[in-house]
């Protein structure tokens, strides 16, 4: 099979660190990254979970908004709202 070049931008310090933690486990960078690329290809999806709690930035997200949007929502299923036309301004 053909082998062909991936590249890809890292911060330095990552890579010298990235380096150092392969060289530790007898590992070149290249072995690591196929090693990487095969468990993702293999499973179909990333080795680790990716999640995120609450956006920081974005005060829509918090938990107590949330919270509100979601009884409102539960409401509107329940036909406990009201229908309004919309205001032009």
């Amino acid at each position: 099979m053909a082998l062909v070049t991936l590249t890809s931008r890292v911060e330095e310090a990552d890579k010298a660190s990235f380096e150092d933690f392969c060289s530790a486990v007898g590992l070149t960078v290249s072995t690591a990254v196929n090693m990487y690329v095969k468990v993702v290809v293999r499973d179909r999806k990333l080795p680790f979970e990716i999640s995120q709690e609450e956006p920081l930035d974005d005060p829509f997200y918090n938990k107590t908004n949330q919270a509100h949007l979601m009884k409102a929502i539960q409401q509107l299923k329940e036909g406990r709202g009201v229908a309004h036309e919309l205001i032009e301004v």
